[in-house]
Formats: C-alpha cells, structure tokens, sequence
C-alpha cells in the first residue's frame, strides 16, 4: 500500500530503456535484471513501491546523444495515468540550448513537471560548460531544482565530470538562486559534496544509487545534524530496489524528526510538492 516515502530519483524502463551496452555491467552488478522487466509498466513500479510503502516517486526522463532513451512524453505519461503515485522530471539535450530550454518550459508549464535532470557524464560535458548555462536560467526562470549526478559513474564512462569542486561549487556561485540537487552522494568525493551543501544554501543531496546501509559515516553524520535539512532520499530504482533502501533507511536509527525530513520532508519542500502528490 502507498506509504509516507517520496523517493526523488527513480525511472520506470519502458520499451528498450537501459538496454544499451553503456548499462549492461551496471545491470549485471546491480542485480537488476529483474526490476528492469518490472519497471517496463507504470503498474510493475507501483507494484514495488507498495511492497516498500513507497507513496511518491519522481520519474526521470533520460536523454542521450542523438535519442530519448525514455522521453518527457513517456513519463507525462505515466504520471498522467498516476497522478496521485507519480511526478515527472524533465530531460533534454542540451547540445541544442533553444530547443533544450523550451522543452523545460513545456515540460514545466504544461505537464507539470517539477524538475530537470541532465547528467553530465551522458554528455562528455562538466556542469561548467556553456551549453548547460541557459537550462540553469531556465530552471531559476521556472523555480525548479536542476538535478544532476555528482560522484563516480556506474554505466562505463568517464567520471570526472561528477567532481562536486570545482564544478557543483563554481555554478552555485554563479547562480545561487538556482537549486541544485546532487544525485549519488558523490563518492568518492563524499566529504566534498558535504562541503557544498553545507556551504551554499540552494545545494542539496539525494542519495540514489546507495543502499543506506553503505552511506559513508560521514554522511550520517551530516543528515542527522547540521545537514539534516540538507539530504533526501532516492533509490535510482530500478537499479536498485525500493524494499532495501527503505528496510535499510529505517534501521539506521535516525530520530523520528530526522528521519521523516530525510524520507519525505526535506523532498517536498525543495520540489515544492504538496501532501498527496
């Protein structure tokens, strides 16, 4: 049954999602291949959220060089057949920044999205790189969070494009109206990405891709205090499953106050989500 947890980097995996052979070992290590398949429907993701008590995620559109692995139209659609179960985050190629931006305002305006999310490794490209600079505008234009990947990679790319310094901090300074949620941690450069969001008021963490019971002690260290405003918490799913990471979340023994800002809380007030959506 739909529970309190909002889950702010999940996909579903409709047609052929994930099956280029950029994700293939990610697959393979992640124990996914089953959670794939389930996540070719918008029923098969529900299915396991509610077996998790998972009661929102935010579905991720996916852009890759020349293609929609899963378009803005895919997810709209899904969130439109689940309304009160999903949220839609854009996506776009930012190679063509005319096209790209107006995509967002569609996205956001129309169909009711509530974030972008471009990662730079998809793309060859640091998050200082020019053509990322009018979707930033945009997203303070639309007051949406621009969420990316900080961290290594999983899929067999290049991973420094993922550093948090000098990248994350230099666009925090350039636009710090601009709310900036930084996905996977950030490991191996953890401590780095607790700097920022420690240091920039508009930078935040989520947690997708790590099981809790693997968070970096530092990590908890900042979610359950002065960074407890600062972390949220995420799946990647299907890469990983919903009933681990919120089993896990709950046993790490976090106050209650804590813990709901770290489940729920702390994802509706940056995504500007209302109860129920």
């Amino acid at each position: 049954m739909p529970g309190d947890v909002i889950d702010v980097w999940a996909q579903a995996a409709p047609g052929a999602a994930f099956a280029g052979p950029q994700f293939a070992r990610l697959i393979q290590q992640s124990h996914a291949e089953d959670r794939v398949e389930a996540a070719r429907s918008g029923d098969g993701v529900i299915a396991a959220m509610d077996a998790a008590e998972v009661g929102t995620a935010l579905l991720s559109a996916w852009y890759l060089p020349g293609h929609a692995m899963i378009s803005n139209e895919q997810v709209a659609s899904l969130v439109e057949q689940h309304p009160k179960r999903f949220v839609g985050v854009a996506s776009v190629d930012p190679t063509d920044p005319v096209a790209a931006t107006a995509a967002v305002d569609r996205a956001v305006r129309v169909r009711g999205f509530k974030a972008l999310r471009v990662l730079p490794w998809v793309w060859s490209r640091p998050p200082t790189d020019p053509l990322f600079y009018p979707l930033y505008v945009k997203c303070v234009e639309l007051d949406i969070p621009f969420c990316t990947q900080v961290g290594h990679t999983g899929p067999l790319m290049p991973s420094d494009v993922g550093r948090p310094i000098p990248y994350i901090d230099q666009i925090a300074l350039t636009f710090p109206r601009l709310k900036i949620v930084c996905g996977h941690i950030g490991y191996p450069w953890t401590d780095e990405m607790i700097s920022l969001a420690w240091k920039h008021r508009n930078v935040f963490i989520d947690t997708s891709a790590y099981r809790p019971r693997y968070y970096p002690p530092q990590l908890l260290t900042f979610m359950s205090s002065y960074g407890q405003d600062k972390v949220m918490f995420g799946t990647n799913f299907p890469m990983l499953s919903f009933e681990d990471c919120v089993g896990d979340a709950r046993a790490l023994k976090l106050p209650q106050d804590i813990l709901t800002k770290f489940l729920r809380r702390n994802a509706e007030t940056v995504f500007g989500l209302t109860e129920g959506a």
